[in-house]
């Protein structure tokens, strides 16, 4: 089954010879290689590329384990080009190149995969791409070591557009389907829930769990597993690393904040932060965290925490980080009175404020709303941004879109998730 994933693919042919090294990064497993070495290729080829002047290197093979040496990744490609002719070169898990000490200046910095594609990339035939799943490989400080040369495509599991396009059938049932199993691509190859379910555990014991294990020395894993425990059992809830510390006897904030760290890295978990609007700043604490795919999630929690209103909000937040937004928590303070009429201030949440350049979007989830009361609570916030950007309430519970007397947009989430066009 061939899954179209044309946004990704347009970003990669976007920056053809742009001059900078195309780094696609994303969770293992969520595609990063069929999209260059599957789609991009294709696209290449039926446009008369020649198939001698596409360079493949999948460095976690065992015929490449030579090449995961900076120098004689290096000298492998330059082998190859030595001719000048114009040539595209795919990488993949380009974390796998290891640092090594120069052997020609002694006690001098150590070489890395950054100055191999520096390399190649100054030699000005050669347009390279590669793929990693740390997001360490995008600091400030690799970044800077590309010298601005570094050009970041991020891509993440299916989107419901894309799971649904490949899928088919009837939508209400592919979306509880979707929420449930989530939106690695390889589980729309597998037929039964017991496979979906067993690869997913799979996927998240022995591949995410030994790679942080084993790239991070981990002295306590016990307490990594919990803290996976802790934000799958809590997505979307306000947390912070001292709250979570505490349900660990003689573990420290800090050891809970590096581990956290550790699986953001990993692509598994993100955060989002609170912002409060009015005052135009950022809260250091409490976060939110959601995960990168929900099917891992409820596979690590054994399918046992399936609350849809919880599941629904995660999905937007994953949606809307796909579309390219920056997603923060929204905090608005409303001036109220209490039983004794005297002013108080109340702190009142916007589930997400998207961000994409100069475009801000409120967004609300709400699985359902059954009467004034419940609208009142989910939309009074929006009158007390100050701004006139859109907001959206997406629901369960509704059928055809509609604005109410505020402007608010009331949609369907499955019409939300798909379509694209919305925002």
């Amino acid at each position: 089954m061939e899954i179209a994933r044309d946004q990704y693919l347009n970003e990669l042919d976007s920056r053809r010879w742009n001059g900078m090294v195309k780094i696609i990064t994303g969770i293992r497993r969520c595609g990063k290689s069929y999209l260059l070495f599957n789609l991009f290729k294709d696209r290449l080829l039926s446009e008369g590329i020649d198939p001698g002047d596409i360079i493949e290197i999948r460095l976690d093979e065992i015929d490449a384990v030579s090449l995961r040496d900076p120098i004689s990744l290096y000298e492998y490609v330059r082998s190859r080009t030595l001719d000048g002719r114009r040539r595209y070169v795919f990488i993949d898990e380009i974390q796998m190149v290891s640092k090594i000490k120069n052997p020609h200046i002694e006690g001098g910095e150590d070489i890395t995969f950054y100055e191999t594609l520096n390399s190649l990339l100054n030699t000005g035939y050669l347009d390279l791409y590669v793929t990693g799943s740390n997001s360490k490989m995008l600091s400030s400080d690799v970044l800077t070591q590309f010298r601005d040369r570094g050009d970041e495509v991020r891509i993440h599991p299916l989107s419901f557009f894309e799971y649904f396009s490949a899928k088919g059938g009837d939508k209400q049932i592919a979306y509880r389907d979707f929420l449930t199993f989530g939106g690695m691509p390889r589980i729309l190859s597998l037929n039964s829930d017991r496979e979906k379910a067993d690869y997913l555990k799979r996927l998240f014991t022995e591949t995410y769990i030994r790679d942080i294990r084993e790239r991070h020395n981990i002295e306590h894993p016990e307490v990594l597993e919990g803290i996976i425990d802790f934000i799958s059992s809590n997505i979307g809830s306000l947390s912070n690393p001292r709250q979570i510390a505490s349900h660990f006897k003689n573990v420290s904030e800090g050891t809970v904040r590096t581990y956290i760290d550790y699986l953001k890295d990993a692509f598994l978990f993100s955060e989002s932060q609170r912002y409060d609007v009015k005052g135009k700043r950022y809260f250091s604490y409490p976060q939110k965290y959601y995960c990168e795919d929900l099917g891992l999630r409820n596979a690590r929690l054994n399918f046992r925490q399936q609350e849809l209103t919880h599941l629904m909000e995660n999905a937007i937040y994953n949606e809307l980080r796909i579309r390219g937004y920056s997603v923060d928590v929204g905090v608005v303070t409303l001036n109220a009175k209490d039983s004794e009429g005297r002013s108080i201030r109340i702190p009142k949440e916007i589930d997400f404020i998207a961000n994409r350049y100069e475009e801000k979007v409120y967004i609300q989830s709400a699985f359902a709303i059954p009467d004034d009361v419940k609208l009142h609570s989910e939309v009074d916030q929006f009158k007390h941004t100050g701004d006139s950007f859109r907001k959206i309430v997406v629901r369960n519970d509704v059928g055809n879109r509609w604005f109410d007397g505020n402007g608010v947009l009331h949609i369907n989430v499955i019409d939300f998730m798909m379509d694209k066009e919305l925002i």
